[in-house]
């Protein structure tokens, strides 16, 4: 873990004026949606070519703003008297960080310049450029929050959430490449890590889990493998957080994936009512892995938890500890 952990600000009682910083994706509409329920306004910033079209109409206000100009997105939150905000959403950084006109096409302003020599000339990684925008927007008079706040139900949960159990070789090959996950995501390379038979097939590195999963599927023509994805250990949810959907699934399923094992409590899960159910049509199972444990129950420990919830910890989730 590189830095100190953020103590994240709860989100405060309805009808509190919550900012959105929304990328690309499903996940600014899902929280936008839950927000306007729970009873608070929603006042979105759209990063530029990046949001949802169906995203201002969730709101109770909408800016389209530049991606490189922070300190515009300040003075427009506290505007509409925002001074608590969320930021989610998809944002190609390949493009952005190792674009040659970058500079050109986002032109920045003296808040995002100042930021990027400060804190960004020698490490461009995402949990870097997070802490910088959530430093420089906290210095305007605005605080990020948690961004899974407004949706504690859709986090994955310890177990096998689906009717479909993973097999016998695939809870073997969580069980292998899990705590080589850790390190991985501990170094900060990737949220993800394909396996099968014990062998580590791909690394995701910057292209993003959904490029990782094409790419398993060229190298791998066998069917059954296992996406294993995860966060590391004092994960800032200021923003950034792993995320799976509908089409990771069907990406999987094209790819000859059939077990998907994510880090309990710490992956979002968009729809995850229907993510289950389509993962049983595909024959995917879904499983939870408890975070304070670097192995998985075992076949014969699944059969003793109920779908979706944990009803005592499993022997090989304590062991050693």
């Amino acid at each position: 873990m590189t830095g100190a952990l953020a103590i994240l600000p709860p989100l405060p009682p309805p009808p509190t004026a919550i900012g959105l910083i929304a990328g690309g994706g499903r996940l600014p509409l899902l929280i936008a949606g839950n927000l306007r329920r729970l009873g608070h306004e929603v006042h979105a910033l759209g990063l530029h070519r990046q949001y949802d079209d169906a995203l201002p109409n969730l709101c109770s206000s909408f800016r389209d703003v530049p991606l490189l100009r922070i300190g515009s997105w300040s003075k427009t939150l506290r505007s509409v008297g925002v001074r608590h905000a969320i930021m989610v959403g998809h944002v190609d950084k390949a493009k952005l960080m190792h674009d040659p006109w970058r500079l050109v096409r986002n032109i920045p302003d003296v808040t995002t310049a100042a930021a990027w020599y400060r804190h960004l000339r020698h490490d461009r990684r995402s949990h870097a450029v997070l802490r910088a925008i959530a430093e420089e927007l906290d210095r305007n008079g605005v605080s990020l929050m948690d961004s899974t706040s407004p949706i504690p139900d859709q986090l994955a949960t310890a177990g096998v959430m689906t009717r479909t159990q993973p097999s016998k070789q695939q809870s073997g090959d969580i069980s292998f490449v899990w705590p080589m996950l850790s390190d991985l995501l501990r170094l900060d390379i990737g949220q993800s890590v394909a396996v099968r038979d014990r062998d580590v097939l791909a690394v995701e590195a910057i292209e993003g889990t959904d490029r990782m999963i094409e790419r398993v599927g060229k190298l791998c023509k066998a069917t059954g493998w296992t996406l294993c994805k995860g966060a590391r250990a004092g994960h800032d949810r200021r923003s950034d957080v792993p995320t799976v959907g509908l089409r990771t699934l069907e990406r999987m399923h094209a790819a000859g994936a059939r077990c998907l094992a994510l880090g309990a409590g710490d992956v979002i899960m968009l729809d995850r009512a229907r993510m289950v159910e389509q993962a049983d049509q595909m024959g995917i199972a879904i499983v939870g892995v408890p975070a304070s444990t670097a192995t998985v129950p075992t076949e014969r420990e699944y059969s003793e938890i109920r779908v979706g919830r944990v009803l005592a910890p499993p022997a090989s989730a304590t062991a050693g500890l």
